[in-house]
């Protein structure tokens, strides 16, 4: 009943329903009672109708009262902190969470790892071994936030942090332009205590604890970040599958996590290491196995059997062993790569296949609701990403490769289609603009 009496609003009203409401309930237990004991004296029927008016005042002062203190407990309830998302039991949270920096450790001459525990003090998910995590940055100087996405490089048991393992990225040789906005702000501006704003780990890249194939991991430089996680996984769970942890970088100054991956390989004696450096340091003696490049060539003499390959680095890196290991006879399906910058494009259909298909949707009209504006697609643009940035729209991005789901919004009306097919998860109803184009004659977008 009480219930019942919130959902009314009128205060007479719902006074005057709670009061019909206690005094009928006091009458027909009244009546019950006089007919079951067969009373027959005066006072007993006084009792009754004074209790049964009592019971109807009490319940008009109820009908008064209780919704006034419904009111006083929502007052008293703290506003939801819009910085800090609610937890979906399973699956991480909703939006951005507020992290704190709690520690900094710098463990190469280019990469800094930043341990990150949640500000709201509650629990985090255990997630995959190769999952990213997604970060936004409040830079000075940019108009907007900056979005990011970088691999989380350890698997704690019990998981109550999440590190993310950053290069400083310079400037790209002979070419004028500044260096990387983001990776530079972390390295300099970021420090213990500092909160960032962070979305739910994801990403495809994973290592499947369920199989026994061995697997083989294959990186340089900041590409180690993933495999970290990977060899951790196997190691703390025990995991029976041979794995071969393979790295490639120029000297031990450059070489991120050396010890701790030697320790861990202490710890399973399914895990092979091989470190190659390309220019070692006289002082870097007994602490790589090879020197050279972590190619295909190497790879071939160290694997004898089949497995499964994960590769992170350079693009240049994953595009050579992609193309060495296929034309080695090893299955694309059993090939793995993780990659948050453009490389080589991926293979096209014919040119008159796609002349048609841009004049088939070069008059179509895309609606962005949230903004109010509708125009007509433009045949050129490479994806709808692109081409709202072109209308002075800002959409959410961060790989532009369909990988990390930064971009993803949701279609009210039409289709697109994907140019790649897409690594993140894709929500039903929704889309990743990044690398998509319109499909239909319509489509409108909630943007």
């Amino acid at each position: 009943m009480l219930a019942s009496l919130v959902s009314i609003k009128n205060p007479l009203a719902r006074s005057l329903t709670a009061a019909v409401t206690i005094g009928s309930a006091i009458t027909l237990t009244a009546a019950i009672v006089l007919g079951a004991t067969n009373a027959k004296d005066e006072s007993a029927y006084k009792t009754a109708i004074y209790t049964t008016l009592a019971g109807t005042g009490f319940g008009a002062l109820l009908g008064l009262v209780y919704q006034g203190q419904a009111n006083q407990s929502a007052s008293a309830k703290p506003l939801t902190d819009q910085s800090s998302a609610p937890m979906v039991e399973g699956s991480g949270w909703q939006d951005w969470r507020n992290f704190v920096v709690v520690r900094k450790v710098k463990e190469s001459e280019e990469i800094t790892s930043f341990y990150l525990k949640p500000v709201d003090g509650g629990a985090i998910p255990k997630f995959q071994p190769g999952q990213f995590l997604t970060i936004k940055l409040e830079i000075p100087g940019q108009p907007r936030p900056i979005i990011r996405t970088y691999s989380l490089s350890d698997y704690p048991d019990p998981c109550d942090y999440y590190r993310l393992s950053i290069k400083r990225e310079s400037a790209p040789k002979e070419l004028d332009v500044p260096p990387g906005i983001a990776s530079n702000f972390m390295h300099d501006q970021v420090q213990e205590g500092t909160v960032i704003p962070a979305k739910s780990p994801s990403g495809k890249f994973v290592l499947d604890l369920q199989k026994t194939l061995p697997a083989v991991l294959i990186s340089n430089g900041v590409g180690i970040t993933p495999m970290m996680s990977m060899a951790k996984a196997a190691t703390q769970l025990k995991l029976d599958r041979p794995i071969w942890f393979v790295h490639g970088a120029r000297d031990g100054r450059f070489h991120a996590f050396r010890e701790e991956v030697s320790a861990i390989a202490q710890q399973n004696s399914n895990l092979n290491l091989h470190f190659v450096y390309s220019r070692p340091r006289p002082e870097d003696e007994g602490h790589y196995h090879s020197t050279g490049y972590a190619d295909t060539a190497l790879i071939q003499t160290l694997v004898q059997q089949e497995a499964e390959y994960f590769l992170c680095g350079s693009p240049p890196f994953m595009q050579s062993l992609r193309e060495g290991l296929q034309a080695a006879g090893v299955p694309t399906s059993r090939i793995f790569f993780e990659a948050f910058s453009k490389g080589k494009p991926a293979p096209t259909t014919t040119q008159s296949t796609t002349a048609r298909d841009n004049d088939k949707i070069g008059g179509a009209e895309v609606v962005f609701a949230q903004s109010g504006k509708t125009f007509t697609w433009d045949a050129s643009a490479d994806s709808i990403l692109e081409f709202a940035e072109a209308n002075d729209l800002e959409p959410p991005y961060s790989c532009r490769q369909g990988i990390c789901g930064t971009c993803m919004c949701k279609i009210s009306e039409g289709e697109v289609e994907y140019q790649t097919t897409p690594v993140a998860t894709i929500d039903n109803g929704s889309a990743l603009i990044c690398i998509s184009k319109p499909k239909t004659a319509r489509v409108v977008l909630e943007l």
